[in-house]
């Protein structure tokens, strides 16, 4: 592709923010805008968003970076969002019934042990590949329709939609003509037959969820129709749609079996490609698809962090100890070495290889000398410890499917823009860090998959040629050291759980 028009449209809908970014025919950024999105926490371990700010946000967000723009000039939009984040709506007039709620919300923890102690979950975890926990949609969906009053009952006369925020999003920009998921979010719901790529009747079963309130499953590069003429003065095709990790997935070009890529955003993901079979995991981790594109299925094997860009919001709105997430880096720097000083940021639980929806965050290690700047550096390295326990995981389930362990580690997200955090992050797992040119790379992910959905890209080698490195970090502490601060870490994370 040529620089310059025809453009792609990229909507990057995350847990803290809504952004738009405009890639020009080279798939270079050439604007930006963000809104930061409210956090609602109604109750302890609840976590919602309203879904109208969503919608207003992604709106404003898509007309500050078209101004100069006919929207005649935009190939395609992509859409990537947060995942298992779960809305409810009126198809007639696309209206919430309730405030969504947010993948990081464990209201239907207690709800998840019930149907653990029935039995269910090496069923679900066959079915699915997902482990039986209130991160994902289906106990979401099952607590609506049992607390909105009348929604069952409408939900099974056929008046009610549920989606995740892709599917609100393509809902509202067509005016309800197109009620459609794409195979990774649908793969994030516990509500996938991971191998047939189908709704599970099984599952359905089980959550009580009526089969009339599904979007239908599409490929990640696909026709999602286009938008309504009157919301950016002509209709603009939408061809591109995965969940933000898998998008991320797309724009770090990890294309072939065993190449692994982390995001830093609010939690952390790690996802390392399988190829074309559904794998299982025998590590505590989560089995998902990667991308479907051009008739072409790929699978990943995840590990997910609830909190790493959540800890420095923490450091910032909690115990106010920088005035913005870019003062972390300076603040890390300026630390004495404590070696004995652990941060473990629990705040709703601990993800994988955990899954404790009950552990609670914790610091060890504390001494008079500690303050601001210790504890600081404690909270970047506990998202380096997390990342090293899901590689170690990872690198276990590889090597039951006959595949070689990581040597190299893709990053991107707000995070990696942190220098001390990606070199430090090298030290604590031993590999080698790369950080691209462009760290967007959820929406890029999502602007090559519209692209591709557009035939503006031939195919998946052509993004492959796209990607460029910015920087490479390299380990540049003994493997003993590594090894006697990662057990401190282990100590720490036990008392947690």
């Amino acid at each position: 592709m040529a620089p310059g028009p025809p453009y792609l449209l990229t909507i990057d809908q995350g847990t803290t923010s809504t952004r738009a970014i405009l890639f020009d025919g080279a798939a270079r950024p050439m604007a930006l805008h963000a809104v930061e999105l409210r956090q609602i926490y109604p109750d302890s371990g609840w976590v919602e968003h309203d879904p109208e700010e969503i919608w207003r946000g992604a709106l404003a967000c898509c007309g500050v970076v078209l101004r100069g723009i006919s929207p005649k000039e935009v190939a395609a939009i992509g859409i990537a969002n947060q995942r298992e984040t779960t809305i409810l709506w009126e198809r007639d007039t696309g209206a919430a019934l309730h405030n969504a709620i947010v993948w990081q919300d464990r209201r239907t923890s207690a709800r998840c042990d019930q149907l653990k102690g029935l039995g269910l979950e090496p069923e679900i975890a066959d079915r699915t590949g997902l482990l039986l926990d209130p991160y994902f949609s289906a106990t979401k969906l099952e607590w609506l329709l049992d607390h909105v009053p009348g929604s069952r009952t409408r939900a099974e006369r056929g008046e009610l939609a549920f989606g995740t925020i892709d599917s609100w999003l393509t809902y509202r920009l067509t005016r309800g003509r197109v009620h459609a998921i794409d195979v990774t979010n649908a793969s994030r719901t516990m509500l996938l037959d991971l191998k047939m790529l189908a709704w599970s009747a099984e599952m359905l079963k089980a959550f009580n969820i009526p089969q009339a309130l599904l979007p239908e499953i599409r490929d990640c590069a696909d026709d999602y129709g286009a938008t309504a003429a009157d919301l950016f003065g002509a209709p603009i095709p939408i061809r591109g749609v995965a969940g933000d990790q898998q998008a991320a997935l797309v724009g770090q070009a990890c294309f072939s079996p065993g190449d692994v890529k982390s995001t830093y955003g609010t939690g952390c993901f790690a996802l390392v490609n399988t190829g074309s079979r559904a794998p299982s995991s025998r590590n505590r981790l989560l089995a998902t698809c990667g991308f479907r594109a051009n008739g072409e299925t790929v699978y990943a094997i995840e590990g997910s962090i609830f909190a790493a860009g959540a800890v420095v919001q923490w450091l910032r709105d909690a115990l106010g100890c920088i005035g913005n997430a870019g003062e972390v880096e300076a603040l890390a720097r300026t630390a004495k070495p404590t070696d004995d000083l652990y941060f473990v940021p629990a705040f709703t639980g601990l993800g994988a290889p955990y899954w404790n929806a009950g552990a609670r965050g914790a610091i060890t290690g504390l001494t008079r000398d500690a303050g601001a700047a210790e504890i600081a550096r404690a909270a970047l390295d506990a998202v380096c410890y997390q990342t090293r326990d899901l590689l170690e995981a990872m690198a276990n389930d590889m090597t039951a499917c006959a595949m070689d362990a990581a040597r190299l580690l893709k990053v991107d997200g707000g995070m990696v823009r942190n220098n001390w955090f990606c070199q430090r992050l090298a030290d604590l797992t031993g590999l080698v860090v790369e950080r691209p040119t462009v760290t967007e790379t959820t929406a890029l992910g999502a602007a090559y998959l519209a692209g591709l959905g557009a035939g503006l890209f031939s195919g998946f080698s052509a993004i492959t040629n796209a990607w460029t490195l910015d920087r490479r970090f390299e380990p540049g502490i003994s493997a003993m050291s590594r090894d006697t601060l990662y057990e401190g870490w282990r100590k720490a994370a036990a008392r947690v759980l």
